[in-house]
């Protein structure tokens, strides 16, 4: 059994993470040249100033994409590269960098899948209040306005914000992602609904702006709940505490997307925290915009039996992040989002941490991450014949970089990237997918 009929096959990557060129041709500061320069902040004070030097390097990478036989790549944009300050005076440079890297990709015949924001906020803008400035959904939208405008004509595939959860709270709740902030519950409602007003006005930009047809929508990162049995009662345990406020705090999935595809907060987000929402007249009709698809993040979960929580067996897989090893958890998000929002589901991201070298032999031999990736679009594809919507999958990430406050110790790579010589090898994992895109998936039904 493959996958649908025009399944699209890709691997993703973020500006800060593989580009480098932090300080050159014209860029502004992102939030992230200033944390990762801050001591104590990153594993070994780690920075991204050159990371995977792909600023230098795209016509390399792009070969090696097609060598594998991506279909599709998902790339940020660095904000502050386009507009230094964030708003206003444009950097030609930074546009042209970015239109090369669209004809190119588009040469390789690789369609491009833009994200427009991957965490790294100009350092200019955060200075004026960032997030906590209502003016963010405005500058956001000034910026999406140009991004439209200058690749739209190439770029049909937009995607505005990738993770908001993780870059909300990481970044401003727990402090341990950029900008590093500590915000109270007050601050903190200030911060996502600001972020929420920013992705209705980006789609309504996009859409405005796009000289050709479009599909849009954003990145979610979500924590599936697994049930542990197939009983009726544990299936709805699971389901409950999955959409349950209290099982996850501001990471509720139902608090970001529900104001996006619905069009309100959940009772129980504003029972808790609606003192604190900033909420103005017309706003959820700005935030609730139609989207093609919704985009997921999946990586782990955790297990429910019919009385709540259940901790792994002792011994179970973990992978480098320490993040348990659930491929379950891609069927069950992907049933929980579709019978919630009726939206076709595209993987956006997921993959494996692993340990990986250049052996002796000078391959990438990763074998744990070949199993990973079966077993988790074995679970896809298990969705898609239990009749979900599955449009598409992006491996994450097309090369090792630069993985925020864990420096470039943990590599997601399909490609080996050296730092200090900056040469790449092509895993086992590369040769694998290239395979799995070529018989539309039809290989992972081999033992």
């Amino acid at each position: 059994m493959t996958f649908p009929t025009g399944f699209i096959w890709g691997a993703a990557a973020a500006s800060y993470q593989i580009e480098g060129a932090a300080f050159e041709d014209g860029k502004g500061l992102s939030v992230w040249d200033v944390f990762s320069h801050t001591p104590n902040k990153i594993w070994g004070d780690e920075t991204g100033d050159i990371a995977c030097d792909h600023y230098h390097r795209v016509p390399q990478d792009i070969a090696l994409m097609k060598q594998i036989g991506l279909q599709a790549y998902r790339l940020s944009v660095s904000w502050a590269r386009v507009l230094p300050d964030g708003i206003g005076k444009t950097n030609p440079t930074g546009l042209d960098f970015y239109n090369r890297l669209i004809d190119t990709l588009l040469e390789a015949n690789i369609t491009p899948h833009i994200t427009l924001f991957h965490w790294d906020f100009p350092y200019a803008l955060y200075t004026k209040g960032g997030w906590l400035n209502r003016d963010s959904a405005d500058w956001f939208a000034e910026y999406t306005t140009l991004m439209v405008k200058t690749l739209g004509d190439r770029v049909k595939d937009w995607i505005t914000l990738n993770e908001p959860p993780a870059f909300a709270l990481g970044g401003h709740e727990q402090g341990r992602l950029a900008p590093g902030d500590r915000l109270g519950d007050s601050g903190m409602m200030r911060v996502i609904h600001h972020i929420l007003l920013a992705h209705g006005y980006s789609v309504q930009a996009i859409r405005a702006h796009s000289p050709q047809p479009t599909s849009v929508s954003l990145a979610m990162n979500i924590y599936p709940v697994v049930p542990t049995d197939t009983s009726p009662a544990t299936i709805q345990t699971a389901h409950d505490l999955f959409w349950s406020i209290d099982y996850d705090q501001k990471r509720n999935a139902g608090l970001w997307l529900d104001p996006m595809l619905i069009g309100t907060y959940p009772d129980a987000v504003v029972q808790k925290w609606g003192d604190f929402i900033p909420m103005q007249n017309g706003d959820m009709a700005k935030i609730c915009q139609p989207l093609d698809y919704l985009g997921l993040n999946i990586y782990f979960g955790e297990y429910a039996d019919a009385h709540g929580r259940k901790p792994a067996q002792q011994g179970h897989p973990y992978t480098m992040m320490d993040w348990l090893m659930l491929p379950e958890s891609m069927y069950w998000g992907s049933k929980y989002m579709y019978e919630r929002y009726r939206l076709p589901i595209v993987i956006t991201e997921n993959g494996l941490a692993s340990m990986d070298w250049v052996a002796v032999d000078g391959g990438v031999h990763d074998a744990n991450r070949i199993d990973y990736m079966t077993r988790y679009l074995r679970e896809f594809k298990r969705a898609g014949a239990d009749n979900i919507p599955i449009n598409g999958y992006f491996y994450w990430s097309i090369m090792d970089n630069y993985e925020w406050a864990h420096g470039y110790r943990k590599r997601f790579g399909l490609i080996y990237v050296d730092y200090d010589t900056q040469i790449r090898t092509l895993k086992d994992s590369a040769y694998w997918y290239k395979d799995v895109i070529a018989t539309n998936g039809a290989i992972l039904d081999d033992k």
